[in-house]
């Protein structure tokens, strides 16, 4: 009997679950990208954390986010270079609590950062 798998947890989902190559239709079966998947690039390449910084923030173990991004990016390369239609959908995560009302405005997540935007430095303040 497996163990079960962890839920990871995301900021939010995608707010755009799919693309459409502009090229020719694609007849060809769509890549389908996890929630996770799609988050770890969201951490990693466009707010450029480390894979340790990545783990702590999905609540996972670092090989564990390796794994996911390794899986993510080759998704990517292949609907790029193939022109197949990207899926974002599905997976075993849990969306941060702030979106519900019961975050306690976590460090981590930029749901939360908005919500609760850190102080602005006043120098003012120092003399």
């Amino acid at each position: 009997m497996s163990r079960p798998r962890k839920w990871r947890r995301v900021c939010c989902l995608p707010r755009n679950t799919g693309l459409i190559p502009v090229c020719e239709q694609s007849t060809s079966e769509p890549v389908v990208m996890t929630i996770e998947e799609f988050e770890t690039i969201r951490l990693m390449d466009l707010e450029n954390l480390t894979q340790e910084a990545c783990a702590e923030r999905m609540n996972v173990a670092r090989t564990t986010v390796q794994a996911i991004y390794h899986a993510a990016r080759g998704k990517l390369a292949d609907a790029l270079v193939n022109a197949k239609v990207l899926k974002i959908e599905g997976g075993d995560y849990e969306v941060c609590q702030e979106r519900l009302g019961v975050c306690g405005g976590c460090q981590y997540c930029h749901c939360c950062q908005r919500a609760n935007p850190p102080q602005a430095f006043d120098e003012s303040a120092t003399g």
